[in-house]
């Protein structure tokens, strides 16, 4: 039950961080809305994340684990059908001129959004579980 209350934390504030950072995730800044969708990703991970991965393990393994990122965002998918007011939309970065260093204007779209917010969720869930669990 411990692990289960951590993971539905860690997934609740990788949520937030994440939707600060990219602005790709609406949730209306309901906080209710956020636990909902945290408590989702968090049961999809621990029971649909595992057959999905069993199912795809063929593929994994020619592409030598580079096909993982697909059931995350499979599973991010599914997260934002289950709980309708959680959102994940397209967005435009407005670029970043830096000491030089130029990124420019770039506008993902739904598909993209949704990718870029699932590998910002997993990075940024393993940091708040590193800080979480470290002893």
């Amino acid at each position: 039950m411990r692990s289960l209350i951590r993971n539905i934390s860690i997934n609740f504030v990788s949520i937030f961080l994440v939707s600060r950072i990219a602005g790709a995730i609406d949730f209306s800044e309901n906080l209710v809305i956020l636990f909902w969708a945290a408590l989702s990703l968090t049961l999809l991970n621990l029971i649909v994340k595992p057959v999905l991965n069993l199912l795809l393990t063929p593929i994994n393994l020619v592409t030598l684990g580079a096909f993982r990122w697909v059931v995350n965002v499979v599973v991010l998918f599914a997260v934002s059908i289950f709980i309708s007011e959680f959102k994940i939309t397209g967005f435009t970065f407005e670029g970043l001129n830096f000491a030089g260093f130029v990124i420019p204007q770039i506008k993902f779209t739904f598909f993209w959004a949704l990718v870029l917010v699932s590998f910002l969720i997993e990075i940024v869930s393993a940091g708040v579980s590193w800080i979480f669990t470290s002893k």
